[in-house]
């Protein structure tokens, strides 16, 4: 199993300094991958509860650096591990400078971007971002269909119900070929399909340990049935871990507690059969500066290791 990391980009540790420092002591330590999201604001007044624990906004995103921009930054200050998207929500984007955007980062960092996507839950940010909240779904899936046209197609051509593109020669292409690989956010059935159909894998966050295999199960069945052959499929999982020194009382959420217990839900993260495995320690109470963040990398690459 892969391990990724999530860089220093929200919040009070977000800048310069940090993620340098970060990005090149993963490099060092054997992390495969790193990490951004997609955050646009911070509403006062949100239209809709946060999707995870208690549906309040972590206010560590008042704060937040552009993901490709991020990474770009980052990409030019290592030389080997991999730069993701943990998600980019598609429908914001104009697909056809998005492709440019991205084929650009793979080509600048010699073929090391991963592709995360989803649809977002805020309509607070779909109203910032001037895309219908209504719909968003099928915008997504032919963002998609635009993406992958240009990334394969000289010349391109394109004619939907979103988006049009007069028939044009688009270069360069990404160095990964076909394109960079493609992970997709997926809770309920429709998106499921969307990884089932279009995507290289599954990027389920927030979702229990437990759940994971069988959603999994019917995300294969779906792939089958579009005539996809579903052992292709991957899993990249996403931890936002929390630290405590002591075992905590009562019932435990995966990827809490002491790193011993963490280090038990990352073993069972890999005998599930995730591909990957992306730790995110931003979220933990404490984690806001540079060393912190440095000590946390450390700590969960020691306790990561398979026995």
């Amino acid at each position: 199993m892969r391990l990724g990391f999530a860089l220093p980009q929200i919040g009070p540790a977000a800048g310069p300094d940090a993620l340098v420092a970060v990005a090149k002591r993963a490099e060092e330590l054997g992390y495969d991958n790193l990490w951004v999201l997609d955050r646009l604001l911070y509403p006062t007044d949100p239209q809709a509860p946060y999707p995870v624990g208690d549906g309040i906004l972590p206010t560590l995103y008042k704060t937040v650096l552009d993901p490709l921009e991020t990474l770009t930054y980052v990409a030019a200050h290592t030389t080997r591990v991999g730069l993701g998207t943990s998600i980019l929500n598609l429908p914001w984007y104009n697909p056809v400078l998005l492709a440019r955007r991205l084929t650009t980062l793979d080509v600048l960092s010699g073929g090391r971007l991963r592709v995360g996507l989803g649809v977002g839950w805020s309509p607070d940010e779909y109203e910032a971002a001037g895309v219908p909240w209504q719909g968003r779904g099928k915008r997504a899936d032919e963002a998609l269909q635009v993406l992958k046209a240009i990334w394969t197609t000289d010349p391109v051509e394109f004619d939907g119900e979103y988006y049009h593109l007069p028939r044009s020669y688009i270069g360069p292409k990404p160095v990964q070929r076909p394109h960079p690989p493609i992970y997709m956010a997926a809770y309920v059935p429709s998106a499921m399909q969307r990884v089932a159909q279009h995507a290289d894998g599954w990027f389920p966050v927030g979702i229990p340990l437990a759940a994971v295999p069988q959603m999994f199960d019917q995300i294969k069945g779906m792939a089958e049935a579009a005539g996809r052959d579903p052992a292709s499929l991957e899993i990249v999982a996403r931890a936002n871990v929390e630290f405590s020194d002591a075992p905590p009382s009562g019932e435990r959420a995966d990827y809490t507690g002491t790193l011993e217990q963490i280090a038990a839900d990352i073993a069972a993260t890999r005998e599930m059969g995730a591909t990957e495995l992306v730790i995110d320690v931003g979220f933990a109470p404490g984690v806001d500066t540079e060393d912190a963040f440095l000590t946390r990398l450390e700590q969960i690459w020691q306790h990561a290791q398979p026995a």
